[in-house]
């Protein structure tokens, strides 16, 4: 006998062999089987009324809308200060976007030369990277006006504001 020859296989061994072969697929088909059953008998209803219960529970918007009216007083103006801490001085209190910081005199300098006048309607309209109102459209022309003089006093100007 050489090492490459395989030991004799006996009638009984051929029977067992055939039958496993033959057992094992099948037996995973009837389990996918009855598992694809399961699934779809859960979802399926004889009851039209129930069929239709369960359409109309699938069918409902997961989130609704409501309006709901906002009461709000009469607009008080805020301060010059006020508008400069709330909205002014995300830019000009670290000088973002070559925006003037508060307090340095030679920045501001050549702007309070142009005059209170044409340093709100900069501000109201907006200038190079600044938006108009300085990005927050709920503030009043006289609003704005304050917080320019605000800012240009603390930066050596004598503005009177509105």
């Amino acid at each position: 006998m050489s090492e490459h020859e395989f030991p004799p296989t006996t009638p009984k061994q051929v029977v067992l062999a055939v039958l496993g072969s033959l057992v094992a697929p099948l037996l995973v088909i009837v389990l996918i089987v009855n598992l694809v059953m399961g699934i779809s008998a859960s979802h399926l209803s004889d009851d039209p009324k129930v069929a239709a219960a369960k359409a109309e529970e699938n069918l409902k918007p997961v989130a609704q809308v409501s309006e709901a009216a906002v009461e709000t007083g009469p607009h008080v103006d805020k301060s010059g200060e006020d508008v400069v801490k709330a909205v002014c001085s995300a830019c000009h209190a670290v000088g973002a976007l070559g925006s003037p910081k508060i307090g340095d005199k030679g920045a501001w300098g050549p702007r309070i030369s142009q005059g209170y006048e044409t340093l709100v309607k900069h501000a109201i309209a907006g200038l190079r990277a600044m938006p108009a109102r300085g990005g927050n459209a709920e503030l009043t022309d006289v609003e704005v006006a304050r917080a320019v003089a605000f800012m240009a006093n603390q930066s050596g100007a004598s503005f009177q504001s509105k």
